[in-house]
């Protein structure tokens, strides 16, 4: 377990372990505002021992950016103070915390929400592959999100967090302009790898101008889309180093490489999954996630399928130990127990077994 609870610096900042607490959306900031029981769920991570904490997705300040009334917003007095609660209570509990910054795109749901009228955006007005339902997004609109996601990472580094991690991945708006089944545009942000990866090459210049050299940018980005499991921004090696340099270029520190189950290949005729190709072709930070300490992937819990029979994490400590990846990003097992990290540490194996839904401190 020594290279799990090893410290590990990103830019200049030093974690005390390897362990990552993945970001998981919980609907629990009435009107966006997080509030005392937030920054309380937090701060048991913290004392729980998980070296990074990255937040649940919070919105930029966009007029379509969120999904839900009660998911959290990164923008307005009231959801600002309530996020410098949440880093207040980390630190206090000798932990360092990243905001995850986002936008839905056309992931958004408009009757959800309390300006149902005004049209979810995307690239080019797609839902689905062949399935359009808005008009593309203007130049004024791209420029307006990639000015918020700067102002976002800015008014996190103002309120003392430890970095930031824009949410790139799992068919979101970054995402939909990555994903060629989604992204259709014949201008500069469509067509070629390198003009879809443009819109995020764009928004992590602006964060890196905006916050300075020293403060961590992550960008967390998928292979697969919950439009689609089975769908690939690359389909080889050659092709992901086309996409993810860059990105590199840009000023991203590092990559949280999200895929469905950590333990799986990523191209043939490699044991490499997605972070340690990332890690490889970049020589970058990369955070590896996906059912990491469960047999099942995460979509079999939204069903309320159980995760037993627990993946022993031998394999997941040599992979790190090579040097495949950096961090590892942990998200059901956090969520059920914040003091997993603890003991995993003290070899308390009985309390990392399986998930299967009947302890989530989700509502405490």
């Amino acid at each position: 377990m020594s290279i799990l609870f090893s410290p590990y610096t990103l830019n200049k900042l030093t974690l005390d372990n390897r362990i990552v607490m993945a970001p998981m959306t919980r609907e629990f900031s009435p009107h966006g505002i997080p509030g005392d029981d937030v920054a309380g769920y937090y701060r048991r991570r913290a004392e729980g021992g998980t070296g990074l904490i990255i937040t649940e997705g919070t919105t930029i300040n966009d007029p379509v950016a969120s999904m839900g009334e009660s998911v959290p917003a990164f923008h307005g007095e009231q959801a600002l103070a309530g996020w410098k609660k949440v880093v207040h209570e980390v630190h206090s509990a000798g932990g360092k915390v990243f905001p995850q910054l986002w936008h839905a795109g056309m992931a958004r749901n408009p009757s959800k929400m309390n300006n149902p009228d005004v049209p979810s955006i995307s690239p080019s007005g797609l839902q689905a592959p062949g399935k359009k339902i808005a008009e593309p997004m203007t130049e004024k609109q791209i420029e307006g999100v990639i000015a918020g996601f700067a102002s976002a990472a800015a008014d996190a580094q103002r309120l003392g967090f430890d970095g930031v991690e824009l949410h790139g991945a799992h068919g979101y708006l970054i995402d939909q302009f990555f994903w060629e089944g989604l992204n259709q545009r014949t201008d500069s942000w469509g067509g070629s790898m390198e003009n879809r990866g443009r819109f995020a090459v764009e928004i992590i210049r602006a964060a890196r101008a905006a916050t300075g050299p020293d403060f961590p940018i992550v960008l967390r980005y998928s292979q697969w889309k919950q439009q689609d499991f089975e769908a690939k921004l690359a389909d080889s090696p050659e092709q992901l180093e086309q996409f993810l340099l860059p990105l590199v270029d840009a000023g991203v520190d590092g990559f949280h490489c999200s895929a469905r189950r950590y333990w799986e290949s990523e191209f043939d005729g490699s044991d490499l999954n997605l972070a340690g190709w990332t890690k490889k072709l970049t020589g970058k930070t990369t955070i590896t996630v996906g059912s990491v300490g469960l047999s099942a992937d995460f979509i079999g819990a939204i069903v309320m399928k159980e995760a037993s029979d627990t993946r022993a994490l031998d394999d997941l400590l040599a992979r790190l130990d090579n040097g495949e990846f950096d961090l590892v990003a942990v998200g059901r097992a956090l969520l059920q127990d914040p003091q997993w990290p603890n003991k995993v540490r003290d070899n308390e194996f009985d309390a990392i077994r399986s998930f299967a839904g009947e302890s989530l401190e989700t509502l405490s």
